[in-house]
């Protein structure tokens, strides 16, 4: 099960009737709600002047928040767990869960059949994300050490163009 994470900054409320409406939002193409708010204008219809900003993966999105660049971003669960932990002044205004979305794939004729296979090879993932941990506790249940794979840090959508 996957959780997607609607968080925010620590930067103040917008609460009262003098407040502005003027928000900075984030939308993701790994989060289908975000494009479907931002497609139908369903905030802009409400009356808040919505600022777009795409995000690449839940790391941008809480990079987006800490610089406060955004005031709410969308993040997947465990990669908001550890921005937390890692001091990020972050909080969880929502929480989606879902079926299990991560995996990890091969091209057709790669000689690699099993996570076991992954020992001394190149493994491109983008880190602070659901996928970065799904491939360390993958890694883990066969014995492999991250430091017995090459991990190229790549953002989601420049994978299949890696593949």
């Amino acid at each position: 099960m996957i959780a997607s994470i609607v968080a925010v900054s620590g930067c103040g409320s917008n609460s009262g009737p003098t407040a502005s409406k003027d928000i900075h939002l984030d939308y993701a193409y790994y989060n289908p709600l975000s494009l479907v708010v931002r497609d139908q204008h369903l905030l802009e219809n409400r009356g808040y002047n919505v600022t777009w900003v795409i995000s690449a993966g839940s790391n941008k999105a809480n990079e987006g928040l800490r610089s406060k660049a955004l005031d709410v971003g969308s993040t997947a669960g465990s990669a908001a767990l550890v921005a937390r932990a890692n001091g990020s002044p972050i909080k969880v205004v929502d929480l989606y869960a879902g079926g299990e979305w991560t995996g990890l794939v091969v091209t057709r004729d790669s000689p690699i059949n099993s996570v076991a296979d992954l020992k001394d090879k190149k493994v491109a993932v983008t880190k602070g994300t659901d996928p970065y941990f799904f491939l360390l506790q993958s890694l883990a249940t066969v014995g492999i050490s991250p430091s017995d794979v090459e991990i190229v840090n790549l953002q989601h959508a420049d994978g299949k163009t890696a593949l």
